[in-house]
């Protein structure tokens, strides 16, 4: 299991405190041993608790997606990974890892 945290200002503008997001991702630590990260923009901070289980030195999370304008911090297993991840790349989708985590933003790129 993973843990991930995060804030959201629907205005887009407050910037949230580097040490509050790290306290948060903190209190997640037996959720995800194995690494910690987090993306900052204004109105929006994601961080997340990693267990690393699929593509182990490239997975780390949060995820975006080529042009960094969508991004996703994801806990879960995306069933049928390897066909998405083909029908993705058919479609010309630029994937650099193998984590089934990117392929969220993708599918969101396609289907909303």
């Amino acid at each position: 299991m993973c843990g991930i945290a995060g804030a959201f200002d629907l205005t887009g503008r407050r910037e949230f405190p580097e040490e509050r997001l790290l306290r948060m991702t903190g209190a997640l630590a037996h959720r995800g041993p194995n690494d910690e990260y987090i993306y900052q923009e204004p109105g929006l901070a994601l961080g997340v608790r990693r267990l690393s289980v699929i593509d182990v030195a490239h997975g780390r999370q949060p995820l975006s997606n080529e042009t960094g304008d969508v991004w996703v911090a994801y806990e879960g297993e995306l069933y049928e990974y390897p066909e998405i991840r083909e029908q993705l790349l058919s479609r010309s989708h630029q994937l650099r890892t193998r984590c089934d985590t990117e392929a969220w933003v993708h599918l969101y790129e396609d289907l909303g």
